[in-house]
């Protein structure tokens, strides 16, 4: 038995530098606190237009020119936010160093200069396009041989900014805690010893009100490790959210964030609109999307590490051009894969803003998001980069009681969505798991039919080749305490990340289908069907060999689930993949109320027969 403990232990260890090797953040191969300057007079870079968003634009493209005398295979081209990289006072964390370094901060992104120019190194000249965001701060470019090992700044360009660098950015619509109230979350430069945050709002062509917002940020020291606080950190401006309450139900309503400074004076975002959540049990056309582990992926074709940026686009854009037909997103953990590199989030919210500015855009904490050794996290992995939570609590508002405790409920129409925290424990006695089982018995079957379970790593079923190697085919201690809950109040669906492919399984208790339909449930359930759809844009995971009895469908692809609610008694539920968008697998369920109702193994309480 002894053995057997020691060899489990070996094999979640295994598994665990796996994913610290296979999440790695492609700026971490860059050895910064090496690099050196070795400024040549024969080598320049350019960049233009020197002044960006000169039409409110928070995106633009850039072109940067570079000639160098000495070309190499190996030079690249980094970008630096604020314009000045080169410090004298550097942050040390425990790390002591043979020389004072030259330059403190990674680059927000980088590229080879030979990419774009495949003769860079015959002609030591190469023209390379870079998309920047509005990210508070001025941006420059260095160009740098000895490879990421070793690299020496060759020359540098002059700086180029934003017209508004502080401007509101990125808004971040979420749920609040009910359903008729709206969470609008964005990204400024402006401090509230600056300006007044707030978001003016109302029906679409009514008049408008304002609501004013709460500021957040962090420091350096809010962090709790390397990279996040040394090399990766980067000042993350301001934080603002806001409350549109007593929201109509299903009206489109348009909004803008604001902030009038001392002076009296207003800036403002661009308008965006979006359409307020049914009443809870409103039985009407319900359109939901789920998935996790997507990541951030630049367009340019920068930062490019591990397949993201096929992965990671292309299920953005599958999105945004199905945004018309989806009501609201649930991203379950493993959000932008920043890994304590703080200028990414930036990019992230950047990246999804098309989306959630537009409908809810509701996210679970993951690995990388929360977890650090001696942070308080379940797991004692480094994979948040030493971010530990701080900047995806502080980033998006999810309607938790307590944001540093990342589990909630929510409800959307016929939906109720109980979400849970596996950075936490959630085992049978546990705070979490109290939550739970309220959760789920708090909703009204006959209002709200469809009884979702969602979250990041997987609690229920999963033919990873990892979990295969460990015999258990679910996150170590992940069902045993759960599976009587969802048994007992019929979870329809239980959705997990994580594992970066998807699989869907039988309606499924105790490892065995209760169930032998595959496509078409009418009646009685019987048990909860488990889905890993966790695989969005990050690096894709193996199946095990092993052929599982309870698995009807896997894809070692990139995808994500839809779920679309007809009416109280019809649920069509589909996986698409992102390279195209069309339907791979799909299921029905077609029940009424009383099939809700049926009694079924470990799901009633006892009767009496008593008068």
């Amino acid at each position: 038995m002894k053995i057997l403990l020691s060899l489990v232990a070996v094999l979640i260890f295994i598994r665990s530098c796996e994913s610290v090797i296979q999440g790695e953040q492609p700026l971490s191969k860059i050895a910064i606190h090496k690099a050196t300057f070795a400024l040549a007079h024969s080598s320049s870079i350019r960049a233009h237009p020197p002044f960006l968003g000169l039409k409110g634009e928070d995106t633009q493209w850039v072109n940067v020119d570079l000639e160098h005398a000495e070309p190499s295979e190996d030079d690249w081209v980094g970008v630096f936010s604020p314009a000045k990289f080169n410090g004298s006072e550097c942050y040390y964390e425990n790390d002591p160093k043979e020389q004072s370094p030259y330059i403190c901060s990674a680059p927000i992104k980088y590229t080879y200069a030979n990419q774009s120019t495949s003769n860079y190194t015959k002609t030591g000249r190469a023209s390379i396009k870079f998309q920047l965001i509005n990210q508070r701060a001025d941006f420059s470019f260095a160009l740098f041989s000895g490879g990421l090992s070793n690299p020496k700044v060759v020359a540098v360009s002059d700086p180029i900014r934003f017209i508004n660098p502080k401007a509101p950015v990125y808004p971040r619509l979420a749920q609040g805690k009910s359903w008729n109230e709206m969470t609008v979350t964005w990204t400024s430069g402006y401090n509230i010893d600056e300006a007044i945050s707030f978001v003016e709002w109302g029906m679409r062509g009514q008049s408008r009100r304002r609501s004013p917002a709460g500021t957040l940020t962090f420091t350096r020291n809010s962090l709790c490790g390397s990279p996040a606080r040394t090399v990766g950190w980067r000042d993350p401006g301001f934080i603002h959210t806001s409350f549109l309450k007593d929201l109509w139900p299903n009206i489109m309503y348009t909004y803008r964030m604001g902030h009038m400074l001392s002076d009296g004076s207003y800036i403002w975002s661009k308008t965006y609109s979006f359409k307020s959540s049914p009443y809870p049990g409103q039985d009407s056309l319900q359109k939901i999307v789920i998935f996790g582990d997507m990541g951030k992926a630049e367009r340019d074709g920068s930062n490019e590490y591990s397949n993201y940026q096929p992965g990671s686009l292309n299920t953005t854009d599958q999105l945004i051009k199905d945004l018309e037909n989806i009501d609201i997103v649930f991203h379950i953990g493993d959000l932008s894969y920043a890994n304590g590199y703080i200028s990414q989030w930036d990019q992230f919210t950047s990246q999804v803003e098309p989306i959630a500015s537009t409908v809810p855009y509701m996210v679970a904490s993951g690995n990388h998001e929360r977890d650090w050794p001696g942070s308080g996290s379940f797991y004692n992995t480094v994979d948040s980069g030493g971010e530990c939570g701080v900047l995806a609590e502080t980033m998006f508002y999810v309607p938790a009681e307590n944001r540093a405790k990342f589990w909630y409920s929510t409800d959307y129409g016929m939906f109720h969505f109980c979400i849970a925290d596996t950075e936490h424990d959630w085992r049978e006695g546990s705070e979490q798991y109290l939550f739970i089982e309220k959760c789920l018995a708090s909703v009204d079957r006959q209002k709200q039919p469809w009884l979702i379970f969602a979250a990041h790593r997987v609690l229920g079923y999963s033919s990873d080749k990892y979990y295969g190697l460990e015999g258990s085919f679910e996150e170590p201690m992940g069902r045993e305490s759960l599976q009587r809950l969802w048994q007992k109040y019929k979870v329809d669906i239980a959705f997990y990340g994580h594992v970066h492919n998807y699989e869907r399984t039988c309606p499924i208790y105790q490892n065995r289908c209760v169930n032998s339909e595959k496509s078409n449930y009418s009646g009685t359930m019987n048990g909860t069907i488990h889905v890993v759809a966790g695989g969005a844009g990050s690096h894709l995971s193996e199946f095990s060999e092993v052929q599982t009895s309870w698995s009807l469908y896997k894809d070692y692809d990139y995808g994500f689930v839809k779920l679309t609610a007809f009416n109280h008694s019809s649920l069509l539920f589909e996986y698409k993949k992102s390279s195209d968008g069309l339907v791979y697998d799909s299921f029905t369920i077609s029940r009424d109320y009383k099939d809700v109702l049926a009694c079924v193994h470990d799901s009633c309480e006892a009767t009496t027969a008593a008068s």
